[in-house]
């Protein structure tokens, strides 16, 4: 007797709050919708004129920015669509967020003193770092609960911080530079000697970095709690917490700057901000050096079992050889189809091999082995343009062979005259 199958015309339809388009279109219409009330409060603010001006200056710096924080993802880039996501959330919705809540409590504080000074230094110091860092971490936050398996340590959660800050940053720069442009019309001033180029060599030149710097804390203290480290659940969580507030002192601490007097803002710019942003630039580089490191030690085994070519270890564990990988299956394995791949490839490698460095040091516990064969698989799949093109690579980039001693060439297992001492009787 046949059974008939429970659902005959195939697997159950999800509910409609759970379907793709529903997962991706509401995100995505709720983030531009915040981004024309952004739009809107902003042009608002500062005319049209000085909104096209802002716009135009501000996005000077967000290339070479997301520029550097892609670079430093490179040995496990992260899927595009996060970023995407990390900094439209930091152009749209936080900054929306920070705009409202700002403007509601100087208004309050002001309401409440009867001092719009006081009101605008207590908004500068204390509530602007806290609206401001937590609407940032928000983003965090978001990609930590729902893309867990793409946050990759200290690495990927300063860059999905750093790329939302980078967001924001510009569209508050947006605002501070069209307010400049008015100012300089009202007074009529142009030129190097304007307040919109003095602004924009504070924010653009001098200080591109200070938002993603703040946010970059919040960032590592997700990235710790995501490491696969036994630890207990208070522990997890005061990592994202102790992120937060590092961010929001510092932040705090360079928005007071300009009561500090005539050189605050050079003493908080040289005694905290560059040495801040010369640590964590270091921290970060050795945490992707470590992870070439280990890729270079761990992948062995699998070439002994078969799983990879001889030489992939090697140009796994070089950021020049990969790179040298993906540009030569770019031109002869298939075009960005195949480069692709190879990132892929490369990625999935440095995953597995930081898979196995954590089992050995036993901090995996059963989900090993299920994790080790998806990564097996995926190397597998995409091997075919990957293998030619690492080997490729590991030729180019290996350093010469060390000179053979003359001696050895002629079979000799020693120089002539070893030991020879012509004083000795």
């Amino acid at each position: 007797m046949a059974i008939s199958p429970p659902y005959p015309h195939g697997s159950p339809r999800p509910p409609w709050w759970r379907r793709e388009w529903v997962r991706h279109g509401a995100p995505a219409a709720l983030l531009a919708l915040s981004g024309l009330v952004i739009l809107a409060l902003v042009r608002r603010q500062t005319g049209t004129e000085g909104f096209l001006v802002g716009l135009g200056l501000a996005v000077v710096p967000v290339p070479w920015l997301t520029a550097a924080f892609r670079w430093l993802d490179r040995v496990r880039p992260g899927p595009w669509r996060n970023l995407v996501f990390a900094y439209a959330w930091g152009a749209c919705a936080a900054a929306l967020i920070a705009i409202v809540a700002n403007s509601f409590a100087t208004h309050w504080i002001a309401t409440a003193t009867a001092d719009p000074a006081d009101a605008d230094t207590l908004g500068a110091t204390v509530i602007a770092p806290v609206v401001e860092e937590s609407a940032k971490a928000a983003a965090v936050l978001l990609v930590f609960v729902f893309r867990r398996r793409d946050f990759t340590g200290l690495v990927g959660g300063a860059v999905t911080a750093g790329v939302t800050a980078t967001g924001f940053a510009f569209t508050e720069n947006i605002l501070y530079l069209g307010n400049a442009f008015g100012t300089d019309r009202s007074i009529g001033t142009s030129g190097l000697v304007s307040v919109t180029a003095a602004t924009f060599f504070v924010r653009a030149v001098m200080s591109p970095f200070a938002h993603p710097l703040f946010t970059v804390l919040t960032g590592i203290g997700f990235g710790l709690a995501a490491l696969p480290v036994r630890r207990r659940p208070l522990v997890r969580v005061l990592f994202p917490v102790g992120g937060l507030l590092l961010a929001m002192s510092l932040h705090a601490l360079w928005n007071g700057s300009a009561a500090l007097g005539q050189f605050g803002f050079l003493v908080v710019y040289g005694g905290f901000m560059a040495p801040a942003f010369g640590l964590l630039a270091w921290l970060l580089i050795w945490s992707r050096q470590r992870e070439l490191r280990v890729t270079r030690e761990e992948l062995p085994v699998y070439v002994q079992a078969g799983w990879l070519g001889p030489a992939e270890p090697f140009a796994l564990g070089s950021l020049r050889a990969r790179r040298l990988a993906r540009d030569h299956a770019r031109r002869f394995f298939g075009g960005r189809p195949a480069a692709r791949a190879v990132v892929r490839y490369e990625s999935d490698a440095t995953e597995l091999a930081l898979l196995r460095h954590r089992a050995r040091a036993g901090r995996v516990g059963t989900e090993f082995a299920g994790r080790e064969r998806e990564l097996l698989a995926a190397l597998w799949q995409n091997r075919h343009p990957a293998r030619p093109a690492l080997d490729h690579a590991a030729r180019a980039t290996a350093p010469p062979p060390a000179p053979v001693p003359y001696w050895q060439r002629y079979g000799h297992p020693a120089p002539p005259y070893a030991g020879y001492n012509p004083y000795r009787t």
